[in-house]
């Protein structure tokens, strides 16, 4: 089995295996685990190019595909001056499609749909880290429109409108909590060709993608029962698809970069069974709404992703500092993670932490790293 596919799998196998309680009915563990083990896309909606995003419709869930998720982070300061990563993200993964017929009544724990949501901190010297579970249920887990929030438990994205922003976040974790108000100007970013992110050089593989890489955050972070006010500035990605790799791909490198000159960065490499099957796409971004595609089809060369130091983690071994050059946009840079040991060691393991950004540019951002042993 390809490694990709093989992470796919195991990924879903462990969502069905968390999905229930233990004192839930085995026929209904058997029954999950079996519709969760197929990485088919079969009865699920394709991604198609040319589709036109529509907003505030889009911030919500799009039960017709597979997967999605609403994924924050957030390079921040804390009053003493030290830097702290944050991340928040939901996931909905589709268990049969909407096709199917399924009876939902209260107490049963068969659905359509089911969530999950990982959360950390992240300072120079500890990374800690949390996740949570529901089967989609209105008072468990979902995405409701107004307000706009995503929720599993008492975890919540709350707007204080239809819109995303502004809105404020609350996550608790068992080592940590914080609680972020959340606000941004700024017109969303897609990606892609409006929105269409293609993962593959045929575009056999794609998501729909769109981003808001201004966003303004205060708030206070909780550590081992001590609360710090901190600021600074987050970046939250919305995709969904119903398939994000082809059978080759190997896994992914995904960066996002906020530099010196009030631009941001996102760049991601698709990784190959080799060096030259590597699949490479990003995007310049500009506070006013315009931003500069660059993919590695349309200027083959112009943009490099190299890493320079690599180290074993809880995980594996990982490229924890990177070379990263985009020859058209004038981006020489060198990026080095905050904390190298930033596993996140929950049902689907990786890596993902903050980052500083050297070079040609200066700034801080983030990295998540996948698919390495």
């Amino acid at each position: 089995m390809p490694q990709s596919m093989a992470i796919l799998t195991f990924f879903v196998i462990g969502l069905a295996l968390t999905a229930c309680s233990p004192a839930q009915d085995t026929a209904v563990k058997e029954s999950t685990i079996s519709s969760m083990s197929s990485t088919s896309a079969e009865g699920y909606s394709d991604v198609v190019q040319g589709k036109v995003l529509q907003f505030p419709q889009d911030h919500l869930a799009h039960n017709d595909f597979k997967i999605e998720w609403w994924y924050l982070t957030a390079n921040l300061t804390t009053t003493t001056g030290e830097d702290i990563g944050v991340q928040w993200t939901q996931f909905r993964i589709g268990l049969r499609p909407q096709t199917s017929t399924i009876t939902l009544k209260e107490n049963d724990w068969i659905t359509n749909q089911l969530y999950m949501a990982h959360a950390a901190v992240t300072t120079k010297s500890e990374h800690l880290i949390a996740e949570k579970w529901s089967r989609g249920h209105p008072q468990l887990a979902g995405v409701e429109p107004q307000p706009f929030e995503v929720h599993l438990q008492n975890w919540q994205w709350l707007s204080q409108s239809e819109q995303l922003l502004p809105a404020t976040l609350t996550v608790a974790g068992e080592q940590f909590k914080y609680q972020l108000q959340l606000s941004s100007q700024q017109p969303l970013q897609l990606q892609g060709e409006q929105g269409y992110s293609s993962k593959s050089a045929d575009k056999s593989v794609a998501s729909y993608y769109y981003s808001q890489p201004f966003i303004d955050v205060t708030g206070e972070i909780t550590r081992h029962g001590v609360t710090e006010q901190v600021t600074g500035k987050a970046w939250l990605d919305r995709e969904w698809s119903s398939q994000f790799l082809t059978k080759a791909q190997q896994g992914w490198d995904w960066f996002s970069l906020r530099l010196d000159d009030d631009s941001t960065l996102m760049m991601f490499r698709l990784r190959g069974q080799d060096d030259t099957d590597h699949f490479y796409s990003g995007r310049r971004m500009f506070a006013d709404g315009s931003g500069r595609n660059i993919n590695s089809q349309d200027n083959p060369g112009d943009i490099s992703m190299e890493p320079t130091q690599w180290q074993q983690t809880a995980l594996g071994k990982h490229p924890i500092a990177w070379h990263l050059r985009i020859d058209s946009e004038g981006i020489d840079v060198t990026t080095d993670a905050l904390n190298p040991n930033s596993d996140m060691l929950v049902s689907t393991s990786y890596w993902e932490g903050p980052i500083t950004i050297s070079g040609s540019h200066k700034g801080k951002g983030y990295m998540e790293l996948t698919g390495y042993r």
